[in-house]
């Protein structure tokens, strides 16, 4: 049987070796666009892709607290068994190696608001300090801070403990270099880094006047830490819904801060922005919520006739998902207890999963136990 060629196999055929190569080369090459265009097309067509799952680890002992006193052996054992669950590594030296480079220098940010009764606990403060001079730190490099540390003394911190604790001093605490912009104003005080006026004193300027868009970064997140731990304490924000891992690294190290908890939208934009910002989110290698007594409503300063001895911390690389985990407990506890939710308020953890910055869609949030 005789099979006749194709017409573009006999022009082929007809044409010198050259030729040949030109006309097959811009027939591929049609074909090829060809394709790329329809499968550009289905590919719009496409949800885009679900994002990793987050892990986020728990660890409960109800004997790691009682009365507002903690355990501080239990407590040390709850913490490093997250530590090692977290990085996977099989000791708690291993594990700091493995978040933290020789030359790092290490911040703690704790949260102070709560003062005496929650404060973020000492002992969980201690246990990770020992396990980065374990790691081969310094411990008198080691920083630990707050906007403000009053009441930490009667939460057990003192000076011998050998690391430096450190709070925000008034405007000569924040670097006039490292800033951050919102399309919105807020009205300064004194602290505020461009505040006029005196302490105690009539401001220069007008209220009306003596307003900005911008806020400083405090001089340590911008200069003094390349590497920070966050340890926020479960606790609910009257302005922001949750004091959680985003709004612990972020509302506490900016001046002009009051405007991130104001409508419309209460810091929903503003915060996930600011962690981004590479002062603060690139640094931070590791979250720790301390849950060991929760408040649920009045934080994140101390509102005794709204919290319980939870005893329970959780941890993760993710600090959406444990701050997601948190907003749906904080909801639950406020719920049986008559208090208005603060979904509205706490918006800002999923505007922070937009941003990539974690998972808050509780379907992608894994948590597991893990023992002491």
């Amino acid at each position: 049987m005789c099979r006749t060629a194709p017409p573009f196999a006999a022009e082929l055929s007809t044409r010198s070796s050259p030729i040949k190569s030109i006309i097959a080369a811009r027939f591929f090459r049609s074909i090829a666009f060809l394709f790329l265009g329809i499968v550009g097309a289905a590919a719009q067509n496409l949800p885009p892709p679900a994002p990793t799952p987050s892990i986020v680890y728990r660890a409960h002992d109800a004997s790691a607290i009682h009365d507002y006193q903690t355990n501080p052996e239990i407590v040390r054992r709850m913490t490093n068994a997250l530590v090692l669950a977290v990085t996977h590594q099989a000791d708690v030296a291993s594990a700091w190696r493995s978040l933290l480079k020789p030359n790092d220098r290490i911040g703690i940010k704790i949260s102070a608001a709560g003062g005496e009764l929650f404060t973020t606990h000492r002992d969980i403060v201690n246990a990770i300090v020992d396990g980065l001079v374990a790691a081969g730190h310094s411990r008198r490099d080691i920083i630990v801070w707050d906007k403000s540390l009053g009441g930490i003394k009667e939460a057990g911190y003192t000076a011998g403990e050998g690391y430096q604790l450190k709070s925000i001093p008034p405007r000569d605490g924040y670097d006039p270099k490292a800033t951050y912009s919102a399309p919105f104003l807020g009205n300064l005080i004194w602290g505020d880094f461009e505040y006029t006026g005196g302490r105690g004193q009539m401001p220069l300027l007008s209220e009306t006047e003596n307003t900005s868009s911008v806020s400083h970064f405090s001089k340590i997140v911008a200069n003094e830490v390349t590497k920070i731990i966050n340890l926020p304490v479960l606790s609910d924000s009257v302005r922001n819904g949750v004091a959680g891992c985003l709004y612990n690294v972020t509302i506490p190290n900016l001046d002009n801060w009051r405007r991130f908890g104001s409508p419309p939208d209460f810091g929903a934009s503003s915060i996930p922005e600011i962690y981004n910002d590479p002062h603060i989110g690139q640094k931070v290698v590791f979250n720790l919520m301390d849950g060991l007594q929760a408040q649920y409503a009045g934080g994140p300063e101390s509102q005794p006739g709204y919290s319980f001895p939870f005893a329970t911390l959780y941890a993760s690389k993710d600090p959406v998902a444990i701050d997601a985990i948190a907003l749906r407990q904080l909801e639950e506890w406020r719920k049986k207890r008559r208090v208005p939710p603060i979904k509205r308020l706490g918006a800002h953890v999923e505007v922070a999963a937009q941003f990539g910055l974690g998972n808050a869609d509780l379907s992608r949030i894994q948590i597991r136990d893990v023992g002491p």
